[in-house]
């Protein structure tokens, strides 16, 4: 009685007596039910005060409240995690599909939705929105205005092109007379080997603005259509369509911006407002300097015939011709007669023959002041004009890239995809899952269907009395 009391040995939840069953019951195959009986009867007889609260049936209703208790004290963590796991599972039924009834239908709308998402990661209105790196659109947009307008700012329009170049350039244009001006031809010969250093980097902004959208199709593949997943010949068909695609508007692309720079290079607008206007302001400033030489010259020095007023300055043509002055200096003229003759080889002896074309050539001189000026004009005008069709470039170019790549896939992409993937023929070779997909899916399935019977169950135990 003290033991069943807990007087001998305390206990948090008390002691609960019981009847164990004999080994002589268990050979004689005694019921579960008549040993109960018996045993409610030894309590009444033993232990009448304290038969209600021991024997097996009491023991099993104590074991089950306290399990109850304990299963109701850890519901909300356990309904948080039973919860979780179902959106995941869910989640996961979803991205490996419902089997395919209608393989037309579906391939369709995979085509459909694979085409959608290209252009709007182009358009920067997709659903996934890359926050690691710039990509589609964006990347598009920053190769413009970033990359191709850096690289051709960083573009000298005087680039490879040394004083000596222009003078002889200069030089060969006038031929075998003396030139009273600035010929017009080596202007133009010098402006176009430098336009000409602008088709590089425009093609190379083409070749970048293609490898963005090679990489646009693996971003829409693996974030945006992961229904192509299931399906992986029709991933690599959709891929080699678009690529393909790609492919065909390439040379179209760079043969357009080729051609943007063959423009520029087959005439030289000399007429052109913007270059007009730095001809007259460059004009303005060579006759305030010569003006500021002139007063700087001694009284007993002689001045030009050209000074300014005496009638002899194209005045109010505007045109570059007229910046340079046929200066007829004579010290200059007795200064290059001088050189030349102190450059000639002693006379030969009497029977030996001269050959002019051995006569050593100075590779590096001291320019005269005419020279000097007229190389000046000509840098001052290739960088001018240089400008001009820099600026033209940078604002054409990304336009056909846009026209002729870009929008141009955006148009016919969906078009293309179904001209040569929606074909009867294909539909069994396309559609095809991979090997584990369907049983993949079965355990999705099955794990979801446990934890929403799990959930079920925990609502009906916060509904359940507990004794």
């Amino acid at each position: 009685m003290d033991v069943l009391m807990g007087r001998v040995i305390p206990v948090k939840l008390g002691i609960i007596g019981v009847v164990n069953r004999s080994q002589l019951d268990i050979n004689n195959k005694k019921i579960v039910a008549e040993a109960i009986r018996d045993e409610y009867a030894f309590l009444q007889k033993k232990y009448p005060s304290l038969a209600n609260r021991n024997g097996t049936k009491y023991l099993a209703r104590t074991l089950n409240r306290l399990l109850m208790h304990h299963i109701r004290d850890c519901l909300p963590e356990l309904k948080t995690r039973i919860n979780v796991l179902a959106a995941q599972y869910q989640s996961l039924l979803n991205s490996y599909g419902e089997p395919v009834e209608d393989k037309s239908a579906t391939l369709l709308q995979l085509i459909t939705k694979f085409a959608s998402e290209y252009c709007n990661t182009i358009e920067g209105t997709a659903k996934y929105i890359e926050t690691s790196e710039l990509c589609g659109g964006a990347r598009i947009c920053y190769i413009f205005h970033e990359t191709f307008g850096r690289t051709l700012e960083s573009v000298d329009p005087l680039g490879g092109l040394t004083t000596i170049d222009v003078l002889t350039a200069i030089r060969n244009a006038t031929g075998p007379r003396p030139a009273l001006f600035v010929p017009e031809i080596s202007f133009e010969l010098l402006v176009k080997r430098q336009v000409k250093r602008l088709e590089e980097p425009s093609l190379r902004c083409v070749e970048l603005v293609h490898e963005e959208m090679q990489r646009i199709i693996q971003h829409c593949s693996n974030y945006s259509t992961q229904e192509l997943l299931r399906f992986p010949k029709l991933h690599d068909a959709i891929v080699e369509v678009v690529t393909s695609l790609l492919r065909k508007r390439l040379p179209v692309t760079n043969e357009m911006v080729h051609n943007l720079v063959a423009i520029e290079l087959a005439y030289i607008n000399t007429k052109h407002p913007d270059f007009a206007d730095a001809c007259g302001l460059m004009n303005s400033n060579i006759e305030e300097q010569r003006r500021n030489r002139m007063r700087e010259l001694p009284p007993s020095v002689p001045r030009d015939k050209g000074a300014p007023g005496d009638g002899t300055q194209d005045a109010g043509t505007g045109g570059w011709r007229g910046m340079v002055k046929a200066s007829k200096s004579e010290d200059g003229a007795y200064e290059e007669k001088t050189k030349y003759m102190t450059s000639l080889p002693a006379s030969p002896q009497k029977g030996h023959a001269i050959n002019l074309l051995d006569v050593p050539v100075p590779v590096a001189r001291k320019l005269s002041a005419r020279e000097q000026r007229d190389c000046e004009v000509i840098e001052r005008l290739i960088k001018s004009y240089f400008l001009i069709v820099r600026k033209n470039i940078q604002d054409s170019v990304p336009k056909a890239v846009m026209h002729f790549l870009v929008n141009n896939v955006k148009d016919n992409l969906q078009s293309e995809l179904v001209g040569q993937l929606y074909k009867t023929l294909l539909l069994e070779d396309l559609l095809t899952e991979s090997e584990d997909m369907a049983q993949r899916r079965n355990e999705a399935a099955d794990m979801l269907k446990a934890l929403q019977r799990a959930s079920q169950v925990i609502a009906e135990i916060r509904e359940t009395h507990l004794w």
